[in-house]
């Protein structure tokens, strides 16, 4: 079955592969769909048409971070909204 889903991408000369985010591509619709290519997509894939999209949030702090305020923070006595770190994680990831 592999073969044969490999086999289809290469004739659709797609190929999709792990790597940068289809969410941050603007070619994904609201419905998980690649605009460009029709196929059904994730956030996990993107592919040699990946365009991103012009602006991305760029605000990473403690008070976006799925760290913030738990066990899992890398620096619970100092974290504080508006600091910056480098183990920071955005809210919707599994940390």
């Amino acid at each position: 079955m592999l073969t044969l889903n490999i086999q289809i991408l290469k004739r659709l000369k797609m190929a999709i592969r792990l790597g940068n985010s289809c969410s941050n591509c603007k070619n994904l619709l609201a419905t998980q769909i690649c605009k460009k290519h029709g196929v059904s997509v994730n956030s996990s894939y993107t592919c040699d048409n990946f365009e991103m999209k012009v602006s991305l949030k760029n605000d990473a702090n403690c008070s976006n971070c799925a760290r913030y305020e738990t066990v899992t923070c890398a620096n619970p006595k100092k974290a504080s909204p508006g600091m910056l770190c480098s183990h920071w994680a955005p809210m919707n990831a599994n940390a």
